[in-house]
């Protein structure tokens, strides 16, 4: 949740909105039941014993935008905001690509948001290319989503 207020917090006009989202997305049952799923795996980044980050990869994800049976999606890569200057996020980022050419997948794709110009450079420079568009609302809010591709 923390992480998640840090990057999308700022623009929902109804808190109520966020916290409804809360309650579907990072609820305690919700996350259990993400963490036993098969095509799942997950990744959390500590700095002195704190949790700081987390990953989620999902092995096996089409998407319209790659035609490929080998294709797994890097769902979520959240940082704490006072931990990013430390590299967690590219830690997080090098196990999940490592994880995704264990499994002999071809192609990685995630979604970003189109105004986060720092997670953009972030992608591009591990090699992600823009591929596609598409968009996601949540309550009142619409979000609109830069689709990026690595090929392996």
């Amino acid at each position: 949740r923390f992480t998640f207020t840090e990057t999308f917090g700022k623009y929902f006009r109804d808190k109520k909105d966020l916290l409804d989202y809360y309650d579907r997305t990072f609820s305690v049952a919700k996350i259990r039941s993400s963490l036993l799923k098969e095509n799942n795996v997950f990744w959390i980044a500590f700095y002195d014993d704190l949790p700081v980050g987390y990953a989620k990869l999902k092995k096996y994800s089409p998407t319209e935008f790659i035609h490929s049976e080998r294709v797994s999606q890097l769902q979520k890569l959240y940082v704490l905001q006072d931990f990013i200057s430390k590299k967690v996020g590219f830690l997080l980022q090098h196990e999940m690509m490592e994880e995704t050419k264990r499994l002999n997948k071809k192609h990685i794709w995630l979604s970003v948001l189109k105004s986060n110009e720092h997670a953009i450079s972030f992608y591009t420079k591990a090699g992600f290319i823009h591929i596609g568009e598409h968009a996601y609302d949540i309550g009142k809010e619409h979000f609109e989503f830069l689709v990026l591709k690595i090929e392996l």
